[in-house]
């Protein structure tokens, strides 16, 4: 039983001292990939035009949606990845999730409709916005906090 309660205690140890390195390598590699998703809408083979194109839930509001998605994900990407605005860009960023899990995968089993992404990506930034970007970030910089 002894070697069981130091074994704890090791594991313990070490998942308090990997806290702030853990937090930020989720923060960037989340993000790092997100930005993936908003590249090909902005810059690639099928770039989306800002007017025209798809509505909002086949509303036209005049400006295409995916532009904004890309948007968002390239550049709210970006900023997130360095920390900078992150309880703003993450708040944005879980509401164009839901946006887009209840525009494109309307079924409620996301295995089943292919909106494991945009659930994922969802609980991912509404994490980073309750809990704010980490001691390694621009905000925490910018802040004195780093």
């Amino acid at each position: 039983m002894s070697f069981i309660r130091s074994l704890g205690k090791a594991v313990n140890k070490l998942a308090d001292n990997t806290q702030t390195l853990s937090w930020t390598i989720f923060r960037v590699l989340s993000s790092a990939m997100f930005m993936t998703h908003g590249w090909p809408k902005m810059f690639g083979d099928r770039t989306q035009p800002f007017f025209g194109g798809m509505g909002f839930f086949g509303i036209d509001v005049g400006i295409n949606m995916l532009w904004i998605a890309g948007a968002i994900e390239l550049f709210g990407g970006a900023l997130l990845v360095l920390g900078l605005f992150t309880r703003y860009i993450a708040a944005l960023a879980a509401i164009l999730m839901v946006m887009a899990y209840l525009a494109a995968h309307p079924a409620w089993f996301p295995t089943l409709n292919n909106g494991e992404l945009a659930a994922m990506y969802f609980l991912t930034y509404f994490v980073l916005f309750a809990f704010g970007p980490g001691k390694i970030s621009l905000d925490a910089m910018l802040r004195g906090r780093a």
